[in-house]
């Protein structure tokens, strides 16, 4: 693996130092280019390609604020970090905000600098294939922002399906931005200047979300004073987004397999067909095989439904977005809210990376404009703005292996044994937990639906969950 390319701008006659050793640690992992000057600095920035650039001590021909306009001329990407005991508060927090990286001083150990390099790289990498998704010819890419691995599964995915007609089913956790994904599937296919609807399955009773489907014609019940073009109609050569799918009632969903079965349907009190040329993206957060075996939901449909299967991953297995998310919705904050841009301290990116984010990128947003309106008129976001000084801590508990019930000889039985194991696990978990359900599932690696149906099954009460 070739070492990254490191700049190093220094002065021999600058302020105490590191020791040779500790420095020697501290570069390691880098190839390093040393100048001395800002004039040097500029001739290496025009004759060779840079991942980081390190400035330690004074600067010779300018000041640290020169330094850094010098090396964002240059690349607006790279990343810079500033080393010196002697910077005060002040300067400190003025490099920041014209774009530093980090700035560290005598408090800090070679190692926390180190660190500091480290997590530069990786912001330098995000933030070049950030320019580079900005200049492409895809404007959907837009709308999916992230680079991490996992990410990139989810924008390939629609890069080979968003030109096709086929059905997609979109999963995932709540938060995660299952609408933003349907809405990038719409923009990278032929129907982008054609319309997309939405409409979200479990907001309205049974009644009311067969005519907001399907539209109705006047008299059709109690109330239609006139008639109505529905959903599907109104998609029509474009695409319908059906949000949460997993809540649609059994019988409605039997007229929507219809539906997507023939591409044509009738309105409520009418029994005209009409024909509609519509592309259905559905989306859930629940798990839809599990539904069909509690008979909750059509195993017809879901396999009608899930020609495509595209999951949207978790805030927790995109740990390297958090940082270019958190940059996006500061933005997007503040031009909303017409404010100058703020900027997030490294410190508080440090935090936002290091929280578990069980409500995903919604709660991250929602974490973000809170930070914007605590801050006031500060420039600066800190990490108590997000509201991560007062973060709950999360005690983490041990689980044992159980062991495999005994058997007397001859009366071994494999769905007892099977039987007696799972019931003995989730008795284990249920101790561990203090009968906490949620705490036990997640334990175990299960939904709380799955573990109280399982409860049920071994006859046991449910009782309400204490958290």
């Amino acid at each position: 693996m070739s070492l990254q390319r490191l700049l190093r701008i220094t002065h021999d006659h600058s302020l105490p130092d590191f020791s040779e050793e500790a420095w020697s640690r501290v570069l390691s992992n880098f190839e390093i280019a040393t100048v001395n000057s800002l004039t040097e600095a500029a001739d290496a920035l025009s004759s060779a390609p840079f991942a980081c650039v390190l400035i330690t001590g004074e600067v010779c021909g300018g000041s640290a604020a020169d330094a850094l306009e010098l090396v964002h001329s240059a690349d607006p990407a790279l990343p810079v970090v500033f080393w010196n005991p002697e910077m005060c508060a002040t300067e400190t927090v003025r490099l920041i905000r014209a774009g530093a990286y980090n700035c560290l001083g005598y408090r800090d150990s070679p190692e926390r600098l180190a660190d500091c390099l480290d997590n530069a790289l990786e912001e330098g990498r995000t933030r070049k294939r950030a320019l580079e998704r900005s200049s492409s010819l895809e404007p959907w890419r837009n709308l999916l922002v992230g680079e991490s691995r996992a990410m990139q599964a989810v924008v390939e995915t629609i890069r080979l399906i968003g030109s096709r007609r086929c059905t997609v089913l979109i999963s995932g956790e709540t938060g995660t931005g299952k609408e933003m994904a349907a809405r990038a599937l719409h923009q990278s296919s032929p129907r982008a200047n054609q319309p997309m609807v939405a409409i979200n399955c479990s907001a309205l009773p049974e009644n009311l979300l067969e005519a907001e489907l399907f539209g109705h014609v006047k008299g059709a019940f109690t109330g239609a004073f006139q008639g109505r073009v529905g959903r599907f109609e109104q998609a029509h050569k474009g695409t319908l987004f059906l949000d949460e799918i997993g809540d649609m009632p059994l019988e409605l969903q039997a007229k929507l397999l219809r539906v997507l079965q023939d591409r044509e349907f009738q309105r409520l009190g009418s029994s005209e067909g009409i024909k509609v040329d519509v592309r259905v993206i559905a989306a859930t957060n629940v798990n839809l095989l599990e539904r069909v075996g509690q008979g909750r939901f059509r195993e017809d449909l879901y396999y009608r439904l899930n020609v495509v299967p595209l999951e949207m991953p978790p805030l927790r297995r995109r740990e390297s977005d958090i940082a270019l998310l958190a940059e996006h919705f500061v933005k997007k904050v503040c031009q909303l809210e017409g404010l100058p841009l703020k900027k997030v301290t490294p410190a508080a990116m440090d935090a936002l990376r290091s929280c578990s984010w069980p409500g995903n990128v919604r709660q991250l947003e929602n974490a973000v404009e809170m930070a914007v309106a605590l801050s006031g008129d500060r420039e600066i976001l800190q990490a108590s703005d997000f509201g991560l000084g007062h973060a709950v801590s999360i005690k983490v508990i041990p689980f044992q292996p159980v062991t495999i019930p005994a058997f007397a000889a001859g009366t071994m039985n494999f769905e007892e044994a099977v039987s007696r194991f799972e019931r003995t696990m989730l008795e284990n978990a249920l101790q561990k937990t203090s009968g906490n359900k949620t705490a036990a599932a997640e334990l175990l690696g299960l939904k709380r639906t799955t573990l109280i149906m399982k409860l049920r099954n071994f006859g046991d009460p449910v009782a309400p969950c204490p958290a």
